[in-house]
């Protein structure tokens, strides 16, 4: 999990639009995107949920078709989803003061991630 607030908010000042809505998305089937208080006891909560809710030790059909082991780390992210569109006015994001935008990579295997962030506004 990474918090991507702070690249978003560059994104957003980089076009000088003052206010709007900006989408994040991640391209893949094994990251999400979405808010959270980005600190370290509810990160640890948030990884031991997706364990309650998608385990990684039970089997996946995927994982019985392609052999790659993360067929938990599709349903994670699909529970969340690849994008997340926020409002910003006065070119700060509109979030809440404990509110944070963050990538979270439920894949087994490192990989490289690339944030798409798409804005409307003026």
């Amino acid at each position: 999990m990474k918090d991507i607030t702070s690249e978003v908010s560059r994104a957003i000042q980089h076009t000088k639009m003052q206010s709007g809505i900006i989408t994040v998305f991640i391209p893949g089937s094994t990251a999400a995107i979405t808010t959270i208080e980005y600190e370290p006891g509810l990160v640890e909560d948030t990884e031991e949920l997706f364990e309650r809710v998608a385990p990684s030790g039970r089997e996946y059909h995927h994982n019985e078709r392609w052999k790659d082991g993360n067929g938990h780390s599709h349903v994670r992210a699909a529970l969340l989803g690849p994008s997340l569109t926020v409002p910003f006015e006065n070119g700060k994001l509109s979030l809440g003061i404990w509110q944070q935008i963050v990538l979270i990579d439920f894949d087994t295997r490192s990989r490289e991630r690339k944030i798409i962030c798409k804005l409307i506004g003026e």
